[in-house]
């Protein structure tokens, strides 16, 4: 069965049948190609706006965007006009990474806020745009209370093996104390004041490292097979060292007694602080050396610093001591 086509006069359609269709010149958006977008105020009647904020969409009511007096309820309450696109989407020229806790402001009257400084201070930008006091109060709060938190002048690296140890003196521009303690590396008993000594060594250790704080590494190593050991380091490598036990042969049995060199360590300490790059002047140095402390030799000095083996000073204090802490009176054999 075949449709036939008819031909004739179009029949005229009343005036009020049809509404002409004004023509809207294309607004492109962004560059892109068939998309077309008008401005058109919002309906007063719609209960429901979808929002496109930057690429990002977002289902909300006008109720919410009404709550506060913002940019927003400027935008909806017909008092501005909006841009939207083909499909009825809202836009809104502005980045919607932040977007979801705006709304939820809205919505709630308070929100989460970021842990991230970076994140709160995004956050900030996007409340004073869209001129929500109270987010922007909230955020200067949160940023006010992070930049009054305590944050530790000190860090001190603990050394879990000698491989982290390698990486970390070597990869670090500054000077390097490490101080090896390990009470339990020992196969005799110990002197009646190696403890009150250690213990020395450790509140040395920590005075220091406050002290020079930012112009000297200090590490810490409870692994190593010393019972207490200062190195000090430069540019790499290994410049001093203070060993600081020793053996007492008394009669029955050997012993091990912990020494406290205050003044070595010290002046080592003082020493290291010649491989600072740049050099800073130190009062404590300057007095120490007659006032030479980092400027003598020029570059003849470097030359021939470089030009000569590089040795490590040992100290071990009194490494092997021929001495007895019986008390008075009892007789003492020493032995070889």
């Amino acid at each position: 069965m075949s449709a036939e086509a008819t031909t004739g006069p179009v029949p005229a359609l009343a005036p009020e049948a049809y509404t002409p269709v004004v023509p809207t010149e294309p607004q492109p958006l962004g560059g892109a190609v068939g998309v077309t977008f008008d401005l058109k105020p919002l309906n007063p009647s719609s209960k429901y706006v979808k929002l496109n904020v930057g690429g990002s969409l977002h289902y909300t009511t006008v109720q919410t965007l009404s709550k506060q007096d913002t940019m927003l309820k400027a935008m909806f309450s017909g008092r501005m006009e909006v841009l939207t696109d083909s499909e009825g989407w809202i836009l809104i020229d502005r980045s919607g990474r932040h977007f979801g806790t705006i709304l939820n402001y809205l919505r709630d009257g308070s929100v989460s806020l970021p842990e991230s400084q970076r994140e709160l201070e995004e956050v900030l930008s996007e409340a004073r745009y869209y001129l929500i006091q109270g987010l922007v109060e909230d955020c200067q709060l949160a940023l006010q209370q992070k930049s009054d938190a305590y944050d530790p002048l000190c860090l001190i690296p603990m050394v879990t093996s000698p491989k982290e140890e390698q990486q970390i003196i070597s990869s670090c521009s500054k000077p390097v104390v490490k101080l090896l303690h390990n009470r339990s590396n020992n196969k005799y008993s110990y002197t009646s004041n190696s403890d009150d000594n250690l213990l020395k060594n450790i509140e040395l250790f920590d005075k220091l490292a406050l002290r020079f704080n930012g112009r000297v590494l200090f590490i810490k190593d409870v692994l190593g097979d010393e019972i207490c050991c200062w190195s000090f380091y430069g540019q790499g490598r290994k410049i001093a060292e203070v060993c600081c036990t020793s053996i007492v042969y008394a009669t029955e049995k050997k012993q091990t007694k912990v020494e406290f060199p205050e003044a070595r360590i010290f002046e080592e300490t003082l020493n290291i602080l010649i491989y600072e790059t740049p050099r800073v002047p130190d009062k404590a140095l300057l007095e120490a050396t007659g006032g030479a402390a980092g400027g003598g030799g020029g570059p003849h000095r470097a030359d021939e610093e470089d030009g000569r083996e590089h040795r490590v000073r040992r100290i071990h204090v009194r490494r092997h001591i021929m001495h007895d802490e019986r008390p008075h009176g009892h007789q003492a054999v020493f032995k070889d």
